[in-house]
Order: C-alpha cells, then structure tokens, then sequence
C-alpha cells in the first residue's frame, strides 16, 4: 500500500498495491487510521487499481475507513475498481454510500 496526499485540497489517497484478505485488511486498517489523523483529509480516495481480489474483511475495512472519515466530516470515494471487486460492491450495497469516481488529484507528494 502506498498513501499521496495533497495538501492543497487535503485529499488522502490510498493506493492498495495487493488483493484484501483478513492479513491485508488489518495493516491497510491500522496505516490509514494512522494517516487519517495524522493529516485530517477532507477527502480520502481509495485506489484499487492493483486489487484483483477482496473478501468480506476488505468489505469491513473499507466501511470502517467511510465511517471514520464520516466521524471526521470528512468524505470518502472509491477509484479504478475492477468489474470483479465492483460485482462485490454492487451486491453489498456499499456503492450506496460510497461514489466510485475517475480521475486523480493534482500535486500529490507520496508519503
């Protein structure tokens, strides 16, 4: 996993570099609550975009991570999703809550 984050717009970006299983979900949990309030986004963007794989443990990470931001007031999008990992967030419903957008930020610097 890799994290941008654009201070302009105070846009946190997670880029998952690898499927979401049980493992993954708690390290991707844990290093984005930490970047959550570390900078305090308005925006947090999740990339799946190297995710060809994701089981109900990432389904409840990424629900968790809408809910922090949430708490925080802040908004949170999903982007480059795969038809198979899309499939799954159709029948969850988690599309209902969560936007899938395209595009990116400008003048992001990784961290």
């Amino acid at each position: 996993m890799k994290f941008t984050y654009d201070s302009q717009f105070k846009i946190l970006t997670l880029i998952i570099t690898e499927e979401i299983d049980h493992y993954t979900a708690d390290k991707i949990r844990n290093r984005t609550d930490f970047e959550i309030q570390k900078y305090m986004p308005k925006e947090l963007i999740i990339d799946f975009a190297n995710v060809s794989f994701m089981d109900s443990a990432g389904i409840g990470m990424i629900i968790g991570r809408y809910k922090t931001m949430n708490m925080f007031g802040g908004k949170t999008y999903m982007k480059n999703v795969s038809r198979g990992v899309r499939k799954i967030f159709e029948m969850t419903g988690i599309l209902k809550i969560i936007p899938i957008i395209e595009g990116g930020t400008k003048n992001e610097k990784c961290i």
